[in-house]
């Protein structure tokens, strides 16, 4: 079964006929080297590998190069983690996509606004206060003066980030417009302990990882010592040392809205499982894989921009899926999920130094869609 739900017939004969995987290996090498990068860049096509690389170093303290099989964090890309788990307890009749969200999580957050939906939180048009506002022009300000009064060291679990946001005032109605925001992501994983009476990451590794034949993927902390896993780096502007670990400057745990660790063999794993049915019937899965909301008004790069349940799509002028996927970011982490519907090409880029993986992703995607 191949639900791609693009709106465009499956890949056309004429368009991966004109794909080059030799071309678009030499772009990336040729890219990531003059970038510098580090990580892994994977991309298959149908489901089976084009070509993986590994570029740069897991551990600058000790030497240790990365490989295809090197474990990164790969931040908000988690997300759609999250949104694919909360389906499967709507496709099973546990919850409603219309369901008020606050009968779900009222031990933790009594007072949400009973208008809030579950649909709300999974396309992130709530409106609630984020724990962290990502979408402020003034963030890294405001993160500096946010890790400075709350020590990231003690956000290891979805409930100690609602006192982060409980009490902050909405933003706008709910349903009115889209507005990038992780507490609604972060209140998704309450729901599913509850739903589930697991903790959020068994839930997770049960609902999502192992269907998807993901089997490396986890959820180890900073300060676990996880075999075969990149440490993060950041590149300040000054220092004694080019590089520091992030160890201090991101949260040390995973959580509903990012920080799960995975391959990049693990993430290309999922998106085939995730549009081939293995992961939800297949009426849901048609529905997991169609655009819902405008992320934006304008333009960007020439598409629209839509969010869905944890998954950006970008449109074309006939409003076609050009690409869907995620991005994720975090100090020490840079990591890119992306599908090509008329291409049927997966693309994971995974970096371990902060803003890595952004231009390289740009360099791939420029590539493929020049076919």
């Amino acid at each position: 079964m191949n639900l791609l739900s693009t709106g465009v017939a499956m890949t056309s004969a004429d368009a991966a006929g004109r794909f080059d995987p030799v071309g678009l290996e030499e772009a990336v090498a040729k890219a990531a080297e003059a970038g510098g990068f580090s990580g892994t860049v994977r991309v298959t096509r149908r489901g089976e590998p084009l070509f993986t690389r590994a570029f740069g170093l897991a551990s600058r303290r000790w030497a240790v190069a990365n490989t295809p099989d090197t474990r990164f964090r790969v931040a908000s890309v988690s997300k759609t983690f999250t949104a694919v788990a909360v389906l499967r307890l709507v496709e099973r009749g546990r919850i409603r996509l219309d369901d008020a969200l606050v009968d779900h999580v009222r031990e933790h957050m009594p007072h949400l606004d009973p208008r809030i939906t579950v649909r709300h939180v999974l396309t992130m048009t709530s409106g609630i206060g984020d724990w962290f506002e990502e979408s402020s022009a003034d963030w890294e300000a405001e993160w500096a003066a946010l890790t400075a009064s709350h020590p990231l060291y003690l956000l290891r679990d979805n409930k100690d980030y609602v006192p982060l946001f409980a009490g902050k005032r909405p933003h706008f109605p709910p349903g009115e417009r889209h507005l990038y925001n992780g507490a609604g992501y972060i209140l998704l994983g309450l729901l599913l302990e509850a739903a589930t009476d697991r903790p959020f990451e068994q839930a997770i590794t049960e609902e999502v990882f192992a269907p998807a034949g993901m089997s490396t993927a986890g959820f180890w902390a900073l300060d676990d010592l996880g075999p075969d896993i990149a440490e993060g780096y950041l590149t300040p502007a000054t220092g004694l040392t080019p590089y520091r670990t992030n160890h201090y400057a991101t949260t040390p745990r995973a959580a509903a809205d990012g920080g799960a660790t995975c391959t990049a063999a693990d993430l290309t794993a999922f998106n085939h499982a995730l549009r081939h049915g293995r992961l939800l019937g297949e009426e849901m899965t048609r529905l997991a894989l169609t655009p819902q909301v405008p992320e934006r008004e304008e333009k960007v790069r020439g598409y629209r921009w839509m969010y869905g349940f944890g998954l950006t799509h970008l449109l074309d002028d006939e409003a076609g899926i050009v690409r869907w996927g995620h991005t994720g970011e975090e100090d020490g982490v840079s990591a890119r999920l992306y599908h090509y519907p008329r291409h049927d090409l997966d693309v994971a880029v995974l970096g371990n130094v902060s803003w890595s993986a952004g231009d390289l992703g740009w360099t791939i995607h420029d590539a493929i869609t020049a076919t």
